[in-house]
């Protein structure tokens, strides 16, 4: 336990931010590359779907990159960067957002749900191997 105590402390606002930045530049790689596979050996639609989680996935990073942002502040009582509660708005306006691209896109797409599911999967998959990569280093 006394081990990982340093290494948490020692992780500064830049290398996290620059960890989530990754991790969203591979989920956004990683959901054109097996979208375009799925396209090919399922069809439009289940590749369509995998898309849109892919999106939903590296869009969520994002947002959570700004709220770490905000958080960051706050803890060390600086000034919040500008616009702090537009963007704590706009970030359950946007929960509301991808609730409805996920539903609207199981309507029109009708390709395999399980697509969908691994699309949203890859912000989890993509935040592991960055977080795996940081305890390597």
């Amino acid at each position: 336990m006394t081990e990982q105590a340093p290494l948490l402390s020692g992780l500064t606002d830049e290398a996290l931010e620059a960890l989530l930045k990754r991790a969203i530049r591979n989920a956004l790689i990683l959901g054109i590359v097996v979208s375009l596979v799925l396209t090919v050996a399922a069809g439009w639609r289940t590749g369509a779907l995998f898309m849109t989680g892919a999106l939903v996935s590296a869009a969520s990073i994002y947002e959570w990159l700004r709220l770490v942002r905000i958080i960051n502040a706050r803890i060390r009582k600086q000034k919040a960067p500008r616009g702090a509660v537009l963007v704590i708005g706009f970030f359950l306006v946007r929960v509301f957002f991808f609730a409805a691209a996920i539903y609207v896109s199981l309507k029109c797409f009708q390709g395999s749900p399980m697509a969908l599911v691994c699309g949203l999967g890859l912000a989890i998959a993509t935040l592991t191997f960055e977080a795996l990569r940081l305890l390597r280093d």
